[in-house]
């Protein structure tokens, strides 16, 4: 028998991963499918039924609530801790910082994952999803906030899609589709940076035409920034998150000679989190000081409010400090995905928790609400898991030895 005789075809090779289909479905028969599995199998039709049903068949929305958690969760927190791709890409390639380039590639698949799945909650969210690409194509309203974050949204998911192509065309190996996306590497991270910008500042300004309904404690003129700084922060712990999975999860994948420190990544990656954190702490008690709003401390809001800018800012920025400067790495795994968590409370107190805090009752997500969060996160994982298992993220392509 030839070579190229006993060499398995395209679908078995690449998809496969060279394994026949009843080998490879036994890789799939792990705990952790199980249980993605019983998700989709409940979730997946929940999706179905909210598109056939509408959304008051499936949600607790209303005119006074029409904002719950698949803004909350799915768009603003996936948006937010989706910017780990312009920061990671920035460092590497407009600043030159070598040493971040290993982690490049998972930075950009999970900037990339999490904006096409905030799309798809926020799909889910809209009354009439298809019509999604009127603020792009119809609703040209140029002084609309909504417009520019439509925009920005939209543009930004395509660029990270082309960052993400080099990847792509290694695993289809195509040579010359890949160096043409290379040439733009440059462009692309630039235009990723100011869109980034604009729109991760713009989600916040949203909010500031919710004077009145928006908590005094969390509504102010600084809000933007909140979301600007507080993205950018939270994208680096999602980084230290991932990447630490990534590495553990996906370790065979690294080749000899190809091993990534990532506990001094983790470290300098800390730093600059601690820094951003601090700075976070500080401009929002100038938000609260500009805001007037001091007197509401004394209430069940204010503490809640302080648990959160103490407990999942100024804490985590001090443990980020400490952890590396004594490089403690697993204290700083642990504190990064705090402020994961951190970033999504945030989110979750300006668009649900804090969102009309005055009136009754107030809203609280279904059950399939709930259900329907749970599996578009499960959905975003099991790509990200597909990809890496396939495409050269963690790992060279030996047929293209400069790739990273």
């Amino acid at each position: 028998m030839t070579d190229a005789a006993a060499r398995p075809g395209w679908f078995r090779e690449k998809i496969l991963l060279g394994l026949t289909p009843r080998e490879y479905l036994r890789t799939l028969l792990t705990p952790w499918d199980a249980v993605f599995a019983i998700i989709l199998l409940i979730g997946i039709p929940i999706i179905v039924y909210r598109f056939a049903a509408g959304l008051g068949a499936t949600t607790n929305l209303t005119q006074t609530s029409p904002w719950g958690i698949w803004i909350g969760i799915d768009m603003l927190s996936g948006i937010a801790l989706a910017a780990g791709g312009f920061t990671v890409a920035t460092a590497v390639y407009l600043l030159g910082i070598e040493k971040y380039h290993p982690i490049v590639r998972p930075a950009i698949l999970t900037g990339f994952l999490g904006y096409l799945f905030a799309v798809i909650g926020l799909m889910c969210d809209l009354g009439s999803p298809w019509r999604i690409t009127t603020p792009i194509l119809f609703s040209w309203g140029t002084r609309s906030v909504m417009f520019e974050v439509a925009w920005c949204v939209a543009l930004y998911s395509t660029v990270l899609f082309l960052e993400f192509t080099p990847s792509l065309f290694e695993w289809l190996n195509w040579p010359r589709a890949r160096r043409f996306m290379l040439k733009l590497t440059i462009a692309l991270t630039v235009l990723g940076v100011v869109l980034s910008t604009l729109h991760q500042s713009s989600l916040g300004a949203l909010f500031l035409m919710a004077k009145g309904k928006l908590h005094p404690l969390w509504y102010s003129e600084y809000i933007p920034l909140f979301f600007f700084v507080s993205a950018v922060a939270g994208g680096l712990s999602m980084v230290i998150v991932e990447s630490s999975l990534s590495h553990r999860l996906f370790g065979s994948q690294i080749k000899p000679g190809q091993h990534v420190d990532v506990g001094q990544l983790t470290v300098d990656l800390s730093r600059a989190a601690a820094i951003l954190l601090f700075a976070y702490f500080f401009i929002r008690l100038q938000g609260l000081l500009a805001s007037g709003a001091m007197a509401y401390l004394a209430t069940g809001y204010g503490a809640w409010y302080l648990f959160e800018i103490v407990g999942f800012i100024l804490v985590p920025s001090l443990l980020f400090a400490h952890g590396a400067r004594t490089r403690k790495v697993g204290l700083l795994r642990i504190v990064a995905g705090w402020t994961v968590l951190g970033v999504v409370v945030n989110r979750l107190n300006v668009s649900v928790i804090a969102m009309n805090w005055d009136k009754t009752p107030h809203y609280v997500p279904s059950v399939m609400e709930m259900i329907t969060t749970v599996t578009i996160i499960t959905l975003g994982v099991l790509t990200f898991r597909w990809i890496v298992n396939r495409m050269p993220i963690l790992h060279d392509d030996p047929r293209f030895a400069e790739a990273h």
